[in-house]
């Protein structure tokens, strides 16, 4: 009994230590992920959150929002660069995403379609183009159901607009992390184990494409390794196809012009469900398809400014 228990107490300490390891392998992860994609823009604090955005360029506005796990350096690696010229474009972290925090609980599509609104608002903007991708693209869809007089049009870039059959292969390592101790479960595991797959899961989420080998840095891919950033992707997740779907019997509501591009070999959400099917219902709504994946913001820079400037011509 006495060898029993010095074992029992001997494995507590053990994993008590290598939970500690781990944890302090996780902080330095993340510094060194904010050392190598630093804060680059302001800080704006509206209702909920406080959200880091950069602001460049002079004319109409645009206002972009990027998907799971991602941040706002998805845009500016090269799609911001082709617009600024012509347009005031704004891209902004999500809450949880980047440097944006939630200021209470951390919302879902619906709530952080509100805090986008707000955000619009705060800025002044006057009705600006909304883009979105990926699950940005269901946020887009939240404000032009709940907050259409503050946006001209919406320009959804390989979007998620249905509910999700099963979790993409590149995510589901989201999908395990226990909704009761989120940040603790990345703090302790979560990070370890996302630098482990990382590779794979940055090859899976840009396929069939190649994944650029700047996008650690420049497209900010560093900083989804932080544990905040695994939690708050990991609970977007676990909401996302609730909000979804309330949002779905909602879309024949929508009045405004609504234009969808997907790349048609995108591994991550099909074109046919997330597009195709959703241009159907919404009145008016357009649909373009071109040669590519799922990061196509950063792959297929060019095709994409051209959508948005069709996008905003069309509002």
């Amino acid at each position: 009994m006495k060898r029993t228990g010095k074992r029992l107490i001997g494995g507590a300490l053990l994993a008590a230590v290598s939970g500690i390891g781990l944890s302090l392998y996780s902080s330095r992860v993340a510094r060194l992920a904010e050392d190598l994609v630093p804060a680059e823009g302001r800080f704006l604090d509206v209702a909920g959150a406080r959200l880091h955005y950069i602001d460049v360029g002079s004319g109409p506005a645009i206002v972009m929002v990027h998907g799971l796990a991602g941040q706002l350096r998805n845009f500016s690696y090269a799609l911001v660069d082709l617009l600024k010229d012509d347009y005031r474009v704004i891209v902004v972290d999500r809450p949880g995403s980047g440097y944006s925090t939630a200021t209470g609980a951390m919302p879902g599509i619906i709530g952080q379609g509100a805090i986008i609104a707000d955000f619009i608002q705060k800025l002044g903007l006057d009705r600006p183009l909304l883009v979105g991708h990926s699950l940005g693209g269901a946020l887009s869809l939240a404000v032009g159901l709940d907050h259409p007089h503050l946006v001209r049009a919406l320009a959804l870039i390989a979007p998620l607009t249905q509910p999700l059959e099963q979790v993409p292969e590149s995510f589901r390592g989201l999908a395990r992390v226990p909704s009761g101790a989120r940040l603790a479960f990345a703090q302790v595991l979560g990070t370890p184990l996302s630098r482990l797959t990382a590779k794979k899961t940055l090859e899976g989420v840009f396929a069939p494409e190649a994944v650029p080998e700047d996008f650690i840095t420049r497209g900010g891919g560093a900083l989804s390794a932080r544990p905040i950033a695994i939690a708050a992707a990991a609970a977007d997740l676990a909401g996302a196809n609730d909000d979804v779907t309330t949002m779905v019997g909602r879309y024949a509501e929508i009045g405004l012009p609504v234009r969808i591009l997907f790349g048609r070999q995108d591994a991550i959400l099909d074109p046919a469900w997330n597009g195709h099917r959703t241009a159907a219902v919404i009145p008016g709504a357009k649909i373009d398809t071109i040669e590519g994946g799922h990061m196509i913001p950063i792959t297929a820079p060019e095709a994409c400014a051209r959508f948005v400037r069709a996008a905003f011509a069309a509002g």
